[in-house]
């Protein structure tokens, strides 16, 4: 059951008010309802974000919670006067002082995703994930040497989403290739990965967690036994070992920690954000 509701408001996506004010909410230990409302780009949708708001209010007999990155003053003008809830106008908070600060105006630009069509970045972003899409799980080994890193592990140790959230959000071309059997007992990485040795980087994970996850997929078989899982991991370990490659468990980090961590070892020249 949810203590509190807490609204999202911006003009534009509202991941930066959502990111934003998660990362505040992780520091108390409650369990609110969250609701999204982007877009609110005019005075009109505002009055009826402050009828939702205040009808919460209402049927909750407490204030809600409203996180703001609205740009437009007098779309935010009408969400502090007229909504019965706590406001954290994140723009008010860290830009305006920043104006002041600097001596300048920012741009006052709706969102980070405006005017993509013009943005050499955002269509970098997309190549990097169409690059990590068609090099995802050893699909391919064509021009690997346009990746920034080349992650391996055994299969369900975590190397897809990690390279679709670096790709996504860093704008890096991430490729992935599960260790097998086949290379256990060759006892060395595939040529084509061995040439690019630099920009690889290991994930592994405890075998009890691996085995969890693969009985999900495929319960009760060979694939997903906990002592396959153990051997698969120890020799996906000590073929890291040997080959001087880069590694972390992914048994209880998130996927932000894991790429942050990858990022702090590759320290790649270029990053998107």
């Amino acid at each position: 059951m949810h203590t509190r509701t807490v609204f999202f408001i911006s003009d534009g996506t509202g991941i930066t008010a959502e990111t934003f004010g998660n990362a505040i909410l992780a520091q108390f230990e409650f369990k609110p309802r969250h609701v999204r409302l982007p877009f609110i780009d005019t005075v009109d949708k505002a009055h009826q974000v402050a009828r939702q708001v205040n009808h919460t209010a209402e049927l909750e007999g407490r204030k809600p919670v409203v996180f703001t990155t609205l740009v437009n003053v007098e779309v935010l003008q009408v969400i502090e006067q007229n909504c019965k809830a706590m406001v954290l106008d994140m723009f008010g908070t860290f830009v305006r002082p920043l104006e002041i600060e600097l001596g300048m105006k920012s741009s006052h630009r709706v969102g980070r995703f405006s005017d993509v069509s013009k943005s050499k970045a955002y269509h970098d972003r997309i190549e990097a994930i169409n690059f990590s899409l068609a090099h995802d799980d050893g699909q391919s080994d064509r021009d690997l040497e346009q990746a920034d890193v080349i992650l391996v592990g055994v299969s369900r140790s975590g190397k897809t989403p990690t390279s679709l959230y670096l790709a996504m959000q860093y704008g890096l071309k991430a490729a992935n290739y599960p260790l097998i059997p086949e290379d256990f007992d060759r006892k060395q990485l595939p040529g084509t990965l061995a040439v690019h040795r630099k920009k690889i980087f290991g994930l592994t994970i405890q075998p009890e967690r691996l085995s969890e996850i693969r009985n999900e997929r495929r319960p009760n078989s060979l694939y997903a036994s906990l002592e396959n899982c153990r051997n698969e991991v120890a020799e996906a370990e000590a073929m890291m070992r040997r080959e001087g490659i880069r590694w972390l468990s992914t048994t209880t980090k998130s996927i932000e920690e894991i790429a942050t961590t990858i990022l702090q070892e590759i320290r790649p020249e270029r990053l998107e954000y």
